[in-house]
């Protein structure tokens, strides 16, 4: 069957993990994907967090599935000469380089457009145009300039970082969406473009429920659905820290249930939508509070959200997160168990769609992987290995039209 992205061809030089997020994204959906490394050293993930002696890191297995590798020494002409090549015969060129990396390097953004016109040239900045833009930012970074960090954690306490990587893979996903419409608006212009995506930017993109809040905040000076205002606290002028409030419109919070002394994981998020309130009450055995004035309505509820969440809680806490799950599912009531990554790794449902993967690696064996996200009844993914370093070099080269002595040569100067 074919791919969404067949005849797409990719010239990649990102590394770590923001592009490397959003080219093997583009490789899952059928795009020829060529990861240019350096000899000898290749993407700097290989070797970092190494868990197998001489083979490459789950880093970079995990983010570098269905590409093909190539090994060039861009600063030798020969390697220069070769980069031309397969930027005339590459759609797009994706980097995150430090900025003008690209332009020391002698690819500037004119002289990309007189080797290739139709050419997008795609970029993972950290900040986009300003006093920052030339600052380097890594995930913890991004989440702290983009508005997460102050957001995330108790009000008495330190902003935190999420475990979720939404400064670096939530930036590559950003930059895709960003080349697929740039190659769609090729098929009108018949012209490339340039497409960029700050870090920041994509952070505060993914908290814009904040901002709604900021200007929320300065227009009421409170927000009733935050717990500082159950607790009767006062609010300041920028937007506090929430626990575990919903950031819609929806009260909830993360109950402990059976077994939370000693297991980390113990707990239900559970929601108290207004729609099943009967239901809840009903649940939890608080009949009462269906009439009760001081519960019966959403907006009675919200100075009293704390001691609602308590008082349901003594009831999750006498049965166990799947349990719970159960019963409050039959109810039609929002919940959800915090699942370890020991459980996503083992439930078979994932494995059944494609969203957990075990691949197979020639140098470290089987293990475990995120599969594409995105379920496309015509496209479908199938997961392969990360390449080797260099494993694709002669191929690619022959297919660029170099001859078996052009290539030896390169190889003989060290270009590849």
């Amino acid at each position: 069957m074919s791919k969404a992205l067949d005849g797409v061809r990719i010239l990649d030089f990102t590394h770590v993990q923001s592009g490397p997020t959003c080219t093997q994204l583009l490789a899952w959906f059928g795009a020829d994907v060529i990861k240019v490394e350096r000899a000898g050293e290749g993407d700097a993930t290989r070797g970092q967090l190494r868990d197998v002696p001489d083979a490459d890191s789950l880093y970079f297995t995990m983010l570098n599935h269905n590409k093909r590798s190539i090994t060039l020494d861009t600063k030798k002409p020969a390697g220069k000469e070769v980069l031309e090549t397969l930027i005339k015969q590459c759609d797009v060129l994706v980097e995150n380089f430090a900025p003008g990396a690209l332009d020391r390097m002698g690819f500037t953004w004119e002289r990309i457009q007189e080797l290739n016109p139709r050419m997008v040239v795609a970029s993972v900045k950290g900040f986009g145009p300003g006093p920052y833009e030339d600052c380097k930012v890594y995930e913890n970074v991004a989440q702290c300039a983009g508005g997460s960090a102050s957001t995330t954690g108790f009000d008495d306490g330190p902003p935190l970082v999420t475990g979720a990587q939404i400064g670096d893979s939530g930036t590559g996903l950003h930059l895709a969406l960003g080349i697929v419409t740039a190659l769609y608006q090729r098929n009108a212009t018949g012209r490339g473009q340039k497409v960029l995506t700050a870090m920041q930017d994509a952070v505060l993109n993914l908290c814009r429920v904040k901002l709604r809040d900021q200007q929320r905040l300065e227009h009421a000076g409170v927000m009733e659905e935050y717990p500082q205002f159950s607790d009767g606290r006062k609010f300041g002028d920028a937007v506090p820290r929430a626990g575990n409030a919903s950031g819609g419109g929806q009260p909830g919070w993360i109950l402990k249930c059976k077994g939370w002394e000693t297991d980390p994981n113990a707990y239900i998020y559970f929601i108290a939508q207004a729609p099943v309130w009967k239901s809840v009450c009903q649940v939890i055995g608080r009949e009462e509070w269906i009439t009760d004035p001081d519960y019966a309505t959403p907006r009675a509820r919200l100075p009293r959200l704390m001691t609602i969440f308590a008082t349901v809680e003594e009831w999750t806490k006498t049965m166990t997160k799947f349990e719970a799950m159960d019963i409050l599912n039959k109810y039609d009531i929002p919940c959800g168990p915090i699942l370890s990554m020991k459980e996503i790794a083992e439930e078979p449902s994932l494995r059944k769609t494609g969203t957990v993967v075990e691949v197979d690696h020639p140098k470290r064996g089987k293990y475990l992987t995120v599969g594409n996200p995105i379920k496309m009844s015509d496209s479908p993914t199938e997961v392969t290995r990360s390449p080797l370093l260099g494993e694709h070099t002669e191929e690619v080269l022959t297919q660029l039209g170099y001859s078996e002595q052009q290539i030896a040569a390169l190889r003989e100067d060290r270009v590849i």
